[in-house]
């Protein structure tokens, strides 16, 4: 990617407990890739070999950046970001958007919402995430995931 990193090309699917198929279908884990917790997306990484890794907050807005920016850091919301790394976008970063798995085990927003974990943590029950939006079409910096829900993972390594 333009910000010096080896970012995955697809959303993590290595079989790291607990993480889900979306409606515990194999076909949806295929196409979006698992949706993890906190601590298993960052397994999840590290299963990947030697350097690999989940993202930082501060490394996932930087790699947005030079794409347009996040939503809070454009003059466009973000819209510039989500178009260049959603699939099919100039950037090849090919982001999908995979829903997520509530804590309490509901699934929700497949094809509206992609939620990427960041190792960014809040406090001991939440972290950072991102968010590509269907409807505003703009990708978002949220500070308050709960590490129990399950979203999307792309790892990073240096």
């Amino acid at each position: 990617m333009a910000d010096g990193r080896q970012w995955t090309a697809a959303n993590l699917n290595a079989d790291s407990k607990p993480s889900y198929c979306y409606e515990d279908s194999e076909l949806n884990c295929r196409r979006y890739g698992r949706l993890y917790t906190w601590e298993s997306a960052r397994q999840g990484c590290r299963s990947l070999g030697e350097g690999w890794r989940l993202p930082t907050d501060d490394e996932w807005r930087q790699m947005a950046k030079r794409h347009g920016g996040i939503g809070e850091d454009s003059d466009d919301r973000g819209h510039a970001a989500f178009t260049a790394l959603l699939s099919g976008g100039s950037s090849g970063f090919n982001a999908v958007l995979g829903g997520n798995r509530s804590d309490d085990g509901h699934y929700e927003r497949l094809q509206a919402h992609g939620f990427y974990w960041t190792a960014t943590e809040r406090d001991s029950a939440s972290a950072v995430f991102y968010n590509f939006g269907l409807g505003g079409f703009a990708l978002n910096r949220q500070i308050e995931g709960s590490k129990r829900m399950a979203v999307s993972v792309r790892c990073v390594r240096d």
